[in-house]
């Protein structure tokens, strides 16, 4: 931390900052410059926030230069990191395609919707159990019903599952079906939630709220950090603007910015962003382009009858597209897509 005196600042008032930081554990450093005083901090940080500097006389400015997400920053890792989710990799030099129905609506859509996963070059399928709806009347998922049926579609594709957890008396049994536990937009700042997810075992997707600023959504993963898991996958979605041309808004800026404060890897959900089959590739191209590790798209073998976001599920024909820009892209971008395993391959 760093503190700006005001020109006009005393000797006095700069040796009562010195005198306050050194009653609370921490160590000044003061240098003189020709108009004005710089003070560096160091120390803790979260008890230096509790002493009111900005408030102190002569104190111009008071700045914080080093993460308050410690465990997810940079700052300590050389690398970015790549998380596995039982043996498919997101991040490093992969581009790793997410797809499937937003909901889980019967075996045979969702196994159709499965393979049209694989054809679209997906090497794990998501696949909602749990539902959480804006509208109270809304389909709110099959439950534990929904998670079977999940189950038995990855035992006849070999396909890794990624499914949303919405309360924490739920996520002891999700994780006992899921590969990897995924925590939507509205439960981005449910820290009870984020506590429970970071200490069931398994990795974890993690979208940005709506309204969330990233620094938001970088201490929202610091929640999951702090109980030992460090397999947390940031997900930009789109965020709330006054824009109401698409669902959300894609802040493709996320990707970038996320990717150079955090060492986790940053997805794109170009789906639920747009809001429209239409925007979805063209959104998907953006987000690979910019460097995204991978994209989580919507697809469904019946979307006009789709219980839930049919308008933004792609359909057969879109299928050999997303597979072909996400190939070319990562290509163009000196990665690759991550391939389906030949058991999931056997499965189209």
């Amino acid at each position: 931390m760093v503190i700006v005196m005001a020109p006009d600042a005393t000797s006095d008032d700069i040796d009562a900052i010195v005198e306050l930081v050194a009653s609370s554990g921490g160590e000044a450093y003061v240098t003189r410059g020709v108009s004005r005083t710089i003070i560096g901090l160091v120390g803790d940080v979260e008890r230096f926030q509790d002493l009111g500097l900005a408030a102190k006389p002569g104190v111009a400015d008071v700045l914080r230069i080093s993460a308050p997400y410690k465990l997810v920053s940079r700052e300590n890792h050389d690398s970015r990191s790549v998380v596995s989710v039982r043996g498919v990799p997101i991040g490093g030099d992969n581009v790793t395609v997410i797809a499937g129905p937003c909901a889980v609506e019967t075996p045979e859509q969702t196994l159709a919707a499965a393979r049209m996963a694989l054809a679209a070059g997906a090497s794990l399928l998501r696949g909602g159990a749990y539902k959480p709806r804006t509208s109270p009347y809304a389909f709110q998922g099959l439950g534990e019903a929904g998670l079977k049926i999940l189950a038995e579609v990855r035992e006849e594709t070999g396909m890794p599952i990624v499914t949303e957890v919405v309360d924490v008396a739920d996520v002891e049994l999700v994780a006992s079906y899921a590969d990897m536990l995924q925590i939507g937009t509205r439960n981005m700042q449910n820290f009870a939630l984020l506590q429970a997810v970071g200490a069931a075992g398994k990795p974890v997707l993690l979208k940005r709220g709506m309204s969330a600023t990233i620094e938001e959504w970088l201490m929202a993963a610091e929640y999951i950090a702090q109980q030992g898991n460090l397999d947390i996958v940031l997900c930009e979605r789109g965020i709330r603007t006054f824009e109401k041309a698409t669902r959300n808004t894609l802040d493709i800026s996320a990707v970038p910015v996320a990717q150079n404060l955090s060492h986790l890897p940053v997805i794109v959900d170009p789906s639920h962003s747009g809001g429209k089959r239409s925007l979805v590739l063209p959104l998907s191209r953006a987000a690979v382009a910019v460097g995204a590790d991978g994209v989580i798209v919507d697809v469904h073998p019946h979307p006009e009858t789709a219980l839930c976001d049919g308008p933004q599920a792609l359909v057969e024909e879109d299928l050999a597209e997303l597979r072909d820009l996400a190939e070319t892209l990562a290509a163009l971008t000196g990665r690759t897509l991550t391939p389906a395993s030949g058991h999931e391959l056997a499965g189209i």
